[in-house]
């Protein structure tokens, strides 16, 4: 069959390059490259080169079997990297780290602190509560009405879940306490984030998560196509028609491996059910920043970690949250390398690197509700759907919507061997929320 690919994230390159392996794909990408969100940028610093990722950065072995066997495929080196968590509130200036006990009390008077020690005592207290909701029946409660219900305090939710929240889904804090607190249970279960030992260890792609796309369209039968924006699909009872550039190709079947909201806008006769489902599964935009302004991270040295999670002095924006790159990549760098999400006006100008725009997926009820209804739009029509909006909105996820749709295209990439890849690594470590 000839295939067309609509979009190149993670959803798109691996949908490509499984259907390649039978069929003829013709991968369409608007932008000048290739990964979405698989984003490492090249930054030349006093000297010497660093490959910088502002996207996709962390997976393990347990929770992201099909993406380990990807990288293993194509013999992309990964490294061990940290996932510890901090927290600055700039109205209480609230400061700590989750990695140690140590970084935990990196202000000292937390230790005599009724709040703080709340706080602690809430987490332990969540950790018991939340598998209660995988039991559930219906849609369930909201994050936040999960917190009233159980009596959670101010100090736990202002100051820990929903900024971590938060900075997981790249959402406004107050989105965040919209998230049916089921689906959000169900992903800390599955990534064993309930429980303070035998946590994954966390990994990276070494020299940048860019490596494994370029691994990737070095070895693939892929015919890509680099800044060509599709602009309209047409389905017809011959085949396929996409328009990109002025011109029109028919295929057998295309795969729109761009976002919920993108795809709906592609199709030029979307039907009643696909409008409804793609509809109810929205996008939040983020501008992601990398720079070298260390005023950025916490103001306590010790509390500097590898996400850092701020709670600005009013209102409830824009998730704010800055990753130290130093830490995740494992950089040996004279500067913190630090890229941040929605606190453009708070860098100084003269340490930006590179600006970004990221959209990312919006769990709500309706937004669960139409995931469980993939199965009325998914192939109909010789057109599929993939996407880690599918999921948690996170690379496993989008790599198993397209080894999802290659198997019910023929091209049978088993998971069993990817499913038994379990990190054998997972140890006690450190109390962290990721």
């Amino acid at each position: 069959m000839r295939i067309a690919v609509v979009g190149s994230g993670i959803s798109g390159l691996a949908s490509a390059w499984l259907l390649s392996r039978e069929n003829d794909v013709v991968l369409y990408e608007a932008d000048t490259r290739l990964g979405g969100h698989t984003h490492t940028h090249d930054i030349h610093w006093e000297g010497r080169d660093y490959r910088i990722d502002s996207g996709f950065i962390v997976h393990n072995h347990a929770n992201y079997p099909l993406l380990t066997r990807l990288l293993d495929e194509l013999r992309v080196a990964t490294q061990p990297t940290t996932m510890s968590f901090s927290v600055r509130n700039e109205r209480t200036g609230l400061e700590y780290s989750a990695a140690t006990l140590d970084t935990l009390f990196c202000q000292r008077r937390n230790l005599a602190s009724p709040r703080f020690l709340g706080m602690l005592r809430d987490l332990a207290r969540f950790y018991r509560l939340a598998p209660s909701l995988l039991v559930e029946s219906g849609d369930g409660p909201t994050l936040g009405e999960f917190l009233l219900r159980h009596r959670f305090g101010d100090a736990f939710r202002d100051d820990h879940l929903v900024p971590m929240t938060s900075a997981l889904w790249s959402a406004p804090s107050s989105q965040a306490l919209q998230f049916p607190a089921r689906h959000l249970a169900e992903f800390m279960a599955n990534h064993a984030m309930l429980r303070i030992t035998r946590r994954p260890q966390w990994r990276v792609v070494r020299g940048g998560s860019r490596s494994y796309v370029d691994a990737m369209a070095s070895r693939w039968r892929v015919e890509a196509r680099i800044g060509a924006r599709v602009h309209r699909v047409l389905r017809t009872a011959a085949g396929v028609d996409v328009e990109a550039h002025g011109a029109t190709e028919r295929y057998d079947q295309v795969v729109l491996a761009c976002h919920s909201d993108q795809a709906i806008g592609l199709l030029g006769d979307p039907s009643e059910r696909e409008q409804d489902v793609l509809g109810a599964i929205g996008y939040q935009a983020n501008d992601a920043v990398l720079h070298t302004d260390a005023r950025l991270l916490p103001r306590h040295r010790k509390a500097w970690a590898a996400w850092n999670a701020h709670v600005p002095r009013e209102g409830e924006g824009s998730c704010t949250v800055s990753y130290c790159m130093n830490l995740l990549q494992g950089l040996d760098a004279p500067v913190p390398f630090v890229v941040s999400l929605n606190r453009t006006a708070d860098i100084d100008p003269a340490r930006v690197l590179r600006r970004m725009r990221y959209h990312h997926p919006v769990f709500t009820h309706a937004a669960v509700a139409a995931q469980r209804r993939k199965s009325e739009i998914q192939g109909q029509r010789r057109t599929w759907f993939a996407g880690a909006y599918w999921g948690w909105g996170f690379h496993e996820d989008g790599m198993r919507s397209a080894v999802e749709i290659a198997d019910a295209l023929g091209v049978h990439w088993s998971p069993a061997s990817a499913a038994a890849h379990v990190d054998a690594s997972n140890r006690d470590v450190a109390w962290a929320p990721t």
